[in-house]
């Protein structure tokens, strides 16, 4: 009796090891994707190449590089896609004294040298939220931060007192940067500066990327922590935001951290912080070119 394969034109050997070989790779994507799904249930919209870096080890030994974990993802529809939003939060035609920009090409070479200042929307049309962040600009780490439902000045002078209550390097000069925004400008924000030894450095010009730490800050908890979520009670809105702000202290490593997370960053001052690849991200960094 005559084979299929024989009649097909194909080898007996040939045809059952590309079988074996397709099964062997469709068990290691199986694996790969449950991997992945796991770092995912505590970081829904993490990017492959934190993944990556987060599974090194055990990719490793499935034999699974860079490469091949962006193909796995794509096949099974993996990849994170930006979102985009904006929303103006911030309100420069007022009477208060602003501050001339002195960070502009400043090198950045330590934790608390500089902090940034923002305040973002998380909120919904019927439900408004503002999350006002300080972060640090060496470590990118959040170091102080609160939920409010108005952009009055209490929001951010809470997230700032927290700032200040974690702060670690007292005896080194520091400096806030921020916008022109009525909160940062505002007599009692100024005042608790001043109180503390800060000096105040903010925007110039109409342009999010003179803050563009803070900027790619939001960014990162609203694409990859859905922190803008259609939650309408407040509590729990805080209480998602607050967790993720853990996870992005303590777990999400960071890029221009060399890998480590904010907080691992944080507690030493020797790396020095990656420089980003594009003129827009170069100027997170508050680095000359």
């Amino acid at each position: 009796m005559v084979s299929t394969c024989k009649l097909l034109g194909l080898d007996r050997q040939v045809y059952y090891r590309s079988i074996r070989s397709t099964a062997h790779k469709q068990s290691i994507a199986q694996r790969v994707v449950a991997l992945v799904q796991g770092i995912r249930n505590v970081m829904p919209r993490l990017g492959t190449r934190k993944l990556y870096h987060i599974l090194k080890n055990e990719l490793a030994t499935l034999n699974v590089g860079r490469d091949k974990l962006f193909k796995i993802l794509k096949a099974n529809h993996m990849l994170i896609k930006p979102k985009k939003s904006y929303h103006v939060t911030t309100d420069s035609h007022h009477r208060f004294r602003k501050h001339k920009n002195r960070v502009h090409n400043l090198k950045v070479t330590r934790p608390e040298q500089v902090w940034v200042s923002d305040i973002t929307y998380v909120g919904t049309r019927d439900n408004p939220s503002y999350l006002a962040l300080v972060t640090d600009a060496y470590s990118k780490m959040i170091v102080g931060y609160n939920v409010s439902n108005s952009l009055s000045v209490e929001g951010s002078l809470k997230a700032l007192q927290i700032a200040l209550d974690n702060r670690k390097y007292k005896n080194l000069p520091l400096i806030h940067h921020s916008d022109r925004g009525l909160q940062y400008c505002s007599n009692d924000y100024q005042n608790l500066l001043v109180q503390n030894n800060i000096q105040a450095s903010m925007t110039e010009k109409y342009d999010p990327y003179e803050n563009a730490i803070a900027e790619r800050v939001n960014g990162i908890l609203k694409q990859e922590f859905n922190v803008d979520q259609k939650v309408t009670n407040f509590n729990i809105k805080t209480k998602l935001i607050e967790d993720a702000i853990k996870v992005y202290n303590h777990i999400r490593p960071h890029l221009s951290n060399h890998m480590l997370t904010p907080k691992q960053m944080h507690q030493q001052r020797e790396l020095k912080p990656k420089q980003y690849k594009t003129k827009i991200l170069r100027e997170a960094s508050f680095s000359e070119n």
